[in-house]
């Protein structure tokens, strides 16, 4: 690919679709209003279509740049777990699941550790990939949650557990669901040592996430228009044979009858996590012991 097909925004996508090294990715359209977007504008704006403002799903590197100061963090190792101990099966082995999603995002599960500085305040942030898996929490990702709060523990850090799943992990069965108090039991810990846990509810925040972690914060954040509940609003609507409010579930929606604090543009969601550290940490910005 050279520098015209990558930097040069072509009237209509077919221009270079005679050269078979044309990439198919130089456009994106917003899923809420369809607006094509080219790929350099919409990283620079965080995946935010500037035509609707819809905040898309975004992974774990691009969110550890967007919210440390400078986009710099080290990333923090997350201790193996059993890989598919009930060697569980549908239509398919649940080992080749894992190894198809580990080859599409190129990350062992669906949440990542990474310590840096927000506000110059030393804090651990725990990111939950939507696109792994639908960001189901098993084994592994709630090995990644205790390794986070761990590390804010040992920093004397806040931590910030930026949420997004479907729910538990099936494949993993009563394992996946043991994740929820093993979870809840480091966000106790947190809150013991005086230390500030902040969720960052994303676009969707489901089951058992919601369940334990995610609604356990100091603080609780949603990015506009994101999903946050337990079941999901068909299931209710089939359940209770009614017709669901507008914008039921919805962020702003949560944010008016209380169970969010704020619901936060992602554009000034670093700005605003470093405003609560210096708050919440009482002005001061203590770096972690050598």
């Amino acid at each position: 690919m050279n520098w015209i097909k990558n930097f040069v925004r072509p009237r209509f996508p077919s221009v270079f679709r005679e050269h078979d090294d044309t990439p198919d990715n130089l456009w994106e359209a917003c899923k809420k209003c369809g607006e094509m977007i080219f790929h350099r504008d919409l990283e620079v704006l965080q995946k935010v279509c500037p035509g609707c403002d819809h905040h898309m799903r975004i992974g774990a590197p691009e969110r550890f740049e967007a919210l440390f100061d400078k986009g710099a963090f080290e990333m923090i190792a997350v201790p193996d777990v059993p890989h598919d101990p009930l060697k569980f099966k549908d239509q398919k082995k649940y080992a080749e699941r894992l190894k198809d999603a580990r080859s599409k995002t190129g990350d062992k599960d669906a949440v990542q550790v990474a310590k840096g500085t927000i506000g110059g305040q030393t804090s651990i942030i725990a990111v939950q990939d939507f696109h792994f898996m639908g960001g189901s929490l098993g084994m592994a990702a709630g090995e990644a949650v205790v390794t986070a709060g761990q590390a804010a523990l040992e920093n004397n850090a806040p931590l910030i557990m930026v949420a997004a799943a479907g729910g538990a992990r099936m494949q993993e069965g009563i394992l996946s669901l043991m994740q929820m108090p093993r979870t809840t039991v480091i966000v106790q810990q947190l809150r013991e040592q005086g230390l500030p846990y902040i969720v960052l509810l994303t676009d969707p925040t489901t089951g058992g996430v919601t369940a334990s972690y995610g609604m356990l914060g100091d603080v609780h954040i949603a990015e506009p228009g994101a999903l946050i509940g337990f079941a999901g609003p068909r299931v209710i609507q089939d359940t209770i044979k009614e017709k669901l409010p507008e914008g039921f579930q919805r962020a702003e929606y949560l944010l008016e009858h209380g169970m969010v604090d704020m619901v936060v543009h992602r554009h000034k969601m670093a700005e605003t996590l470093a405003n609560l550290l210096d708050l919440l940490m009482g002005g001061k910005a203590p770096q972690a012991a050598e």
